[in-house]
């Protein structure tokens, strides 16, 4: 590798671990908006939307997309999933904790790989199955099975079971944006924004037209969580490594946790950490391919002789 490409790559990496970080923020701007999951959501999408829209025109990222049919068919079908996951993922923390959901939530990536065995006849490593398996050990380690099991919570329950619904959606709606995705993540991501905007407008609370603190809380939310940071994910995925992108997308539930602490003094049980443990060790193994261990005597070597 040249100078000139470390330099790009070591670049990349900074804007990614920036992205992270950032969108680790997104359940306390939620929350600190103190408006509902359908009404955060809308104007996430809104404010994403024309951060989006504006950037993609200025730097040429948007050029022939009213063309494209196959990219708008697959960005708008994948779009009404992706809205409705945040939806549910907003109300999941409300009813439960950020910390928590977005621990229960990280299941998705494992959602995504049975959705496509399943539906889509792709072949899945054994080694993969099992680390699946593990991950999804963790998320119900990370749900705190003591808590539901000493003091069944009825709020706390629907929250886990709208994280977990978060989950099926998002991983359908990779799924679905997968193929148009790879080739212009930006144009994808922007028509995702506008199919919210055109979901939600009918739903929205009309409490929320009145001067404020909470329009700087949605705006940071569209803007920083649906602009800034998919501007820095996509500029620094083509520069990565796979082995780094998973590595450091684990800084985000890191992010959510600490502030999750450090904002709303929510600290994770024992278990619950546990939990954690396991959810990185499927992902990583998972997508850095990892063989699982195998059982029994290694086989003897051959005799140099």
């Amino acid at each position: 590798m040249s100078v000139s490409d470390r330099g790009t790559a070591r670049a990349a990496l900074w804007q990614l671990l920036l992205g992270e970080v950032l969108i680790g923020s997104v359940g306390v701007f939620v929350h600190e908006s103190g408006q509902d999951a359908v009404t955060a959501v809308f104007y996430r999408c809104l404010f994403g939307g024309l951060f989006l829209l504006a950037w993609g025109l200025a730097r040429g990222h948007l050029r022939g997309v009213a063309g494209d049919a196959v990219l708008l068919r697959g960005a708008v079908l994948s779009g009404v999933l992706l809205v409705l996951n945040w939806v549910a993922l907003f109300a999941g923390m409300e009813r439960s904790s950020i910390g928590v959901a977005t621990l229960v939530y990280h299941c998705f990536p494992f959602v995504m790989l049975i959705l496509a065995a399943l539906f889509q006849g792709e072949r899945t490593r054994a080694a993969d199955v099992g680390w699946t398996v593990l991950a999804f050990v963790g998320v119900a380690l990370s749900a705190d099975p003591l808590r539901i099991l000493a003091r069944a919570d009825a709020s706390y329950l629907a929250g886990i079971g709208l994280a977990l619904l978060a989950a099926l959606l998002c991983g359908a709606s990779l799924l679905l944006s997968r193929r148009a995705a790879r080739q212009r993540p930006f144009a994808v991501v922007t028509v995702q924004c506008w199919v919210g905007v055109a979901m939600l407008a009918g739903f929205s609370s009309s409490g929320v037209f009145h001067v404020g603190g909470h329009w700087a809380w949605l705006l940071g939310l569209g803007v920083v969580h649906s602009g800034i940071v998919y501007v820095l994910f996509y500029s620094a995925y083509r520069h990565l490594p796979v082995a780094t992108i998973a590595v450091v997308a684990f800084v985000y539930p890191l992010v959510v946790l600490l502030l999750d602490y450090l904002v709303y003094g929510h600290r994770l049980a024992v278990v619950q950490v546990a939990g954690l443990v396991l959810i990185v060790l499927g992902t990583l193994g998972v997508n850095l391919k990892w063989r699982l261990p195998r059982r029994g005597p290694a086989p003897a070597a051959a005799d140099a002789g």
